[in-house]
């Protein structure tokens, strides 16, 4: 029998009303809105964003990159453009060509919500996207798996936004790379109520690239602007690393972190750096005492998701695959789709049927809770 496949790492592209005509008044113009630009096509702006985002690109998985900046004007305008992202038929449509049986499902335009510094603004934003994100999973509650989002600007507020997507059926939550409570950066106890709440819940917090207020600006990137997609992953790296340094999985042993996006094959030169680090420089940099060398942390608690990553299954015995989540990226331009069959083929040969089950199907059912077999 093949292999139920999920990915552990898609995307909605939020319908371009699923902001405005879920806020009040005041905020229409400032929450994610539609503009329309003659050259570029169909924008999404809001408050407090530097630079629009433009839909085409955002729905553009499948398509040749010598094209991604073919589409202006007229061909790049919402009614044109491929639907998966935000219209449920088609979606599932999308699924089938690719082989996928179901989704964990992370936002495009809320990922730049996770870098508002506005406290308002930024709260209604994800309350806006929470509820058109339900009601969205909810035509087909066995295919589409939604993650919520918090502005972590108070730890109590937080702690209630989990109870609210328990109720809404989501299965995880999306964490903005950078809390808003000033001071008290992840590794602080002041969290580990809430990262119990979310074991409590059974709502495994993420983190995902592009939502830590500091992604690599093009414009203070060395060299050609293109060196600065080698960069995205360092946000998530900094936050694994103080997570674990921090001793957030010493208080917290049940707690499991996603980190979205950023690869895997990295993994275990970056165990080996943090080990040495903490065995050769702790005491002079007075390093918080561990219970445990960094990596058994590393291999525990952090939850790995790729998408074209063969390095990452080449080190398949200095990883812990029961922690390794295949993902399509569906409907971004990095996607696999609609060719993940053929890479999944090429990249897991080496894999046992177990093995291959799991990183594709199992560990997202167990980590997420699916009602799925």
């Amino acid at each position: 029998m093949p292999i139920p496949i999920v990915s552990a790492d898609s995307h909605v592209t939020e319908h371009p009303d699923a902001y405005v005509s879920r806020v009040a008044t005041k905020f229409k113009t400032r929450v994610p809105h539609l503009i329309y630009d003659e050259k570029l096509g169909d924008l999404m702006m809001m408050e407090g964003l530097r630079k629009p985002i433009a839909l085409s690109i955002a729905s553009a998985a499948g398509e040749d990159p010598k094209d991604l900046l073919t589409k202006r004007g007229e061909e790049a305008k919402f009614e044109v453009l491929p639907k998966g992202g935000w219209d449920a038929e088609s979606r599932l449509a999308a699924q089938e060509r690719d082989g996928i049986s179901a989704e964990i499902l992370y936002p495009t335009v809320g990922m730049e919500v996770c870098n508002l510094g506005d406290h308002e603004l930024k709260r209604v934003c994800m309350d806006a996207y929470n509820e058109w994100l339900a009601e969205f999973t909810s035509s087909a509650p066995t295919r589409l798996f939604g993650l919520g989002q918090t502005p972590m600007r108070d730890i109590d507020e937080s702690i209630r936004d989990l109870e609210k997507m328990k109720a809404m059926g989501m299965v995880g939550v999306n964490l903005p790379g950078r809390p808003m409570i000033e001071g008290h950066d992840y590794d602080s106890d002041l969290y580990d109520p809430f990262w119990e709440a979310c074991v409590e819940h059974g709502l495994p917090p993420s983190f995902h690239i592009l939502t830590s207020g500091d992604g690599v600006a093009v414009q203070n990137v060395r060299g050609h602007k293109l060196n600065s997609f080698m960069g995205i992953i360092r946000a998530n790296q900094d936050i694994v690393g103080m997570l674990i340094l921090g001793g957030v999985f010493d208080r917290n042993p049940k707690l499991k972190i996603v980190c979205v996006e950023a690869d895997a094959g990295w993994a275990p030169h970056y165990m080996h750096r943090m080990d040495h680090g903490y065995e050769y420089h702790r005491y002079w940099m007075r390093a918080l005492p561990l219970e445990r060398k960094p990596s058994e942390y590393f291999l525990d608690n952090i939850c790995l998701t790729f998408q074209n990553d063969r390095p990452a299954l080449d080190a398949k015995e200095r990883l812990n695959l029961d922690n390794l989540l295949w993902a399509n990226d569906y409907p971004h331009p990095d996607s696999t789709w609609p060719r993940s069959q053929g890479i999944i083929e090429e990249h897991m040969a080496h894999l046992t049927d177990a093995e291959r089950r799991g990183v594709l199907f199992e560990n997202a059912v167990e980590l997420y809770g699916l009602p799925l077999h």
